[in-house]
């Protein structure tokens, strides 16, 4: 079935760009009538924000609509970018490089391939037992001791998180659900669901956020903007019942669980920037900083939305 057949991700999908087109005027709007520098500073960073969300929901759009073929290329390629910004946190050695080499040009299509072809019993143990052996196995051939375990480490975690962990997302096109409505509806609740939480989280943390969660790992982040976005984007996720197998109960519990999850990811993911004493992974979105820092709640999100809807419907 083409995409626009469906009228629920038609939809949905013109909810999407009448949100952003929204969003775009009431932020420029806000640059004409912002006085203060500090509100000044806000509203840019919220304009740079829509524009690259403007492009973000294009790429994705191309990707749905283009089914699981176009899903899984657009979410391999994020994969790879996110698996290069990872990596380049830490200071490698030559050593390493024949590692570096397999783990973006084998292990990482490899996992993608999997999902394409369906081959879940594979897909779901590649990175977290064979890569787990090879990784440490081609770095110790080598010869090289000196800070093994911080290097070999990093590869492997960098694959979880950035490969096995993101290629979740697109595997959803390929479960088995009872239901007669194509499985992108799935994906689109995931990526609205955890996108729209962070974004909730920030908006409410800006409005009415005092007292901080973690402010040495995410200074921003503040307990009113956690419960706020989290509510905001249940709500939303419970509205979009009619987009999934779940009635509205079962569609607030996944959104209830996937946002705390989202969150845990992006808290985590945060905590290892400033361990490496960065403020991005990257610079490729403006107002966003890099890949891995827009798909960081995703990173745990993906796979546990995955296993739930797969074990239970």
């Amino acid at each position: 079935m083409n995409a626009f057949e469906n009228p629920d991700l038609v939809r949905l999908l013109g909810g999407m760009v009448a949100l952003l087109a929204i969003g775009t005027i009431a932020g420029q709007v806000l640059r004409r009538t912002a006085r203060s520098e500090s509100g000044q500073a806000t509203v840019r960073n919220i304009n740079d924000r829509m524009r690259a969300w403007w492009i973000m929901a294009a790429v994705f759009t191309v990707a749905i609509i283009t089914g699981g073929i176009g899903s899984i290329v657009l979410f391999g390629l994020v994969s790879f970018l996110a698996l290069r910004e990872f990596v380049t946190l830490v200071a490698s050695s030559r050593a390493d490089h024949r590692t570096l080499v397999i783990a973006f040009f084998v292990f990482t299509p490899l996992q993608y391939v999997l999902v394409a072809v369906e081959w879940y019993g594979l897909f779901a143990i590649l990175i977290p037992v064979y890569v787990f052996v090879l990784v440490p196995t081609t770095m110790v051939i080598v010869g090289e001791t000196e800070r093994f375990l911080e290097r070999a480490a990093t590869i492997q975690w960098g694959l979880m998180a950035c490969v096995y962990c993101v290629s979740y997302a697109p595997a959803l096109l390929l479960l088995d659900v009872e239901w007669d409505s194509p499985n992108a509806l799935l994906l689109f609740f995931l990526v609205v669901v955890v996108q729209l939480s962070d974004v909730a989280q920030y908006v409410w943390g800006k409005t009415l956020g005092r007292h901080k969660i973690a402010p040495r790992v995410s200074p921003n982040k503040t307990w009113e903007g956690f419960v706020g976005g989290v509510l905001t984007a249940t709500a939303v996720g419970a509205g979009l019942w009619w987009a999934t197998p779940f009635d509205p109960l079962e569609a607030a519990g996944m959104a209830f669980v996937i946002c705390l999850a989202g969150f845990a990811g992006g808290l985590t993911m945060a905590a290892i920037k400033r361990d490496r004493g960065v403020k991005d992974y990257g610079t490729l979105l403006p107002g966003h900083g890099g890949v891995l820092d827009r798909i960081d709640s995703l990173t745990f999100a993906a796979p546990l939305f995955f296993h739930l809807t797969r074990f239970f419907f």
